[in-house]
């Protein structure tokens, strides 16, 4: 081997990462984790969150139980899952909307999901406790309320509890975007004028 003027050759070192770019191994677990949840909404909903297992979330999302646990140890862990990638959505949906309009389009979106349906059915112990009042998650959505509805936390807290009720006592939708407005004129009372 002849030397080069450049040095010794360096070692080899995989690519480095780029920020905000994505190989095409981890496109395909994003795909994969959001069938995962897709499943698991569909287990969710149909079973409750006490009756469905593992075994039923994989056969829910198409895939062999291993697939799950290679991304989820337990079925809380799903659940949990889930709900920060539901609580997203829901801030990104209402994030692009005035007050009134996203306070409406969120008590629709509580009203009629089928999860939270299923669990404010057949399991509100376990929808409560899920959205417990100065818990984890509580906190989680109270935080991403107040980002994507630009509030601040007393006011998030008051729409949280207001959509938690939504949640458990669906009621109308004209009643709902009836009561989004009156909120929002209270959370934000230039919003009116």
């Amino acid at each position: 081997m002849l030397p080069s003027a450049a040095g010794p050759p360096a070692p080899w070192r995989p690519p480095a990462h780029v920020a905000g770019a994505h190989t095409r191994a981890g496109n395909a677990m994003n795909r994969t984790r959001a069938g995962l949840l897709a499943g698991a909404a569909r287990a969710f909903a149909e079973q409750g969150l006490r009756r469905s297992t593992m075994q039923s979330i994989a056969a829910a999302a198409g895939v062999a139980k291993a697939t799950l646990y290679n991304h989820f140890r337990t079925k809380d862990e799903v659940a949990a899952a889930l709900l920060g990638t539901e609580l997203d959505r829901l801030a990104a949906l209402a994030a692009t909307m005035p007050l009134a309009q996203a306070l409406a389009a969120l008590s629709d979106e509580f009203g009629a999901h089928r999860v939270l349906r299923r669990l404010a059915e057949a399991e509100p112990e376990t929808l409560t406790a899920m959205l417990a009042v100065g818990g984890e998650r509580w906190s989680q959505l109270t935080a991403r309320l107040a980002a994507a509805l630009r509030i601040d936390a007393d006011g998030a807290e008051l729409a949280a509890r207001w959509l938690v009720g939504v949640a458990l006592q669906p009621g109308r939708s004209t009643t709902r975007h009836r009561h989004a407005a009156r909120l929002a004129a209270v959370l934000d009372p230039s919003a009116g004028e």
